[in-house]
């Protein structure tokens, strides 16, 4: 499930992934995500993956057209989490999703380095 967080403002946006992420998530970010593209040029993006489980099989091709279409349109993606595996996540984004990527353990530290 994706959840749109409170704290999103202009070219900032962040969502929280939590449990398992499927093929209607994507179908509700990516319109968001072109609207913000449109209208700002670049977005920094925040992935709140603490609850974040997996994501369905159903959902790979979309999450593969996703980093082919915003990967450069992405300038920041912070990536929050608790575990090895979500800085690995961090660590992948770069290529693929976003010019630069890091990897943080709390929304606040992700949001200030977003906005720096």
């Amino acid at each position: 499930m994706l959840y749109k967080l409170p704290q999103s403002n202009g070219s900032e946006i962040g969502y929280r992934f939590s449990e398992t992420i499927d093929k209607g998530d994507y179908a509700l970010l990516v319109p968001e995500m072109e609207a913000l593209a449109k209208e700002h040029g670049k977005i920094q993006l925040l992935c709140d993956l603490t609850d974040f489980k997996w994501e369905k099989a159903n959902a790979w091709r979309d999450d593969l057209a996703f980093g082919r279409e915003f990967h450069h349109t992405i300038s920041k993606m912070a990536i929050i989490g608790d575990s090895e595996t979500k800085k690995l996540i961090a660590d992948v984004a770069h290529p693929f999703y976003a010019e630069s990527s890091e990897y943080f353990t709390d929304q606040q530290a992700g949001w200030a380095w977003l906005a720096s």
